[in-house]
Parts: C-alpha cells; structure tokens; sequence
C-alpha cells in the first residue's frame, strides 16, 4: 500500500503562486509515476502533470505548460507542483496519484488540496 497526503492548497489572487506538496508513504518503491490530477466543480477530473520515479517522464497538460513545474525529491518521497501565473480558471481541487503499474485509475490518490484563485 501506498499512502500520499497533499498539501500547499489555498486561496491566492490570479497571478500569484503556490506550491503543492504531495508526500508519499508506505512501499513507495512501488511507484512508477507519480501525477497531479484536478477537478473542478462540475468538471471531470484532469490531468495536470506528471514525473516518473527517476525525476524524467515529465508531462503537462496544454493548459498549464509554462506556468505549472513538477519536481520531486526522493530522499523526501515527495512530489511538488510548483504553480505561478494562476488564472481563476486553475481553481480545483488537486489530487495527487501514484501509478504503480496498473495505470492511474488503478492506483493511489490522495484525498485532494483545494486551490482558489480570485479575480
């Protein structure tokens, strides 16, 4: 098992900055990649990035390229979204999720970090 706790949510004006945490536990070896994901109110869920183990692999959505930088520190076991330039519309909750080889859906979540932006 694999447990991963997020945090760095919060309330922030567009064009401001927050950096979200996402610190795993457990059989930690077992993880491939490691992915923000988020949903919006009334919105499906959304991948937002992801890392792979080794600190490559590293995708973005189109809509936060530019803005949005995934990272990791290993000896921490922790995986940070670093988020500048927010925009309202990044306003969701943010998920972490560790695919340990069966694909996202298959894997471990956390339970999700509320990030606002204001206009």
């Amino acid at each position: 098992q694999v447990q991963l706790v997020e945090s760095g949510g919060g309330l922030v004006q567009a064009g401001g900055s927050l950096r979200l945490s996402c610190a795993a536990s457990g059989r930690t070896f077992s993880i491939y990649y490691t992915g923000w994901f988020r949903q919006a109110p009334g919105k499906e869920r959304e991948f937002v990035a992801q890392i792979s183990r080794s600190g490559g692999g590293i995708y973005y959505a189109d809509s936060v390229k530019g803005r949005f930088t995934i990272s990791r520190d290993n000896a921490q076991n922790t995986v940070y979204l670093q988020m500048t330039s927010l925009k309202p519309e990044d306003t969701a909750v943010y998920y972490c999720a560790a695919d340990h080889g069966t694909g996202w859906s298959g894997g471990y979540w956390g339970q999700g970090t509320q990030v606002t932006v204001s206009s």
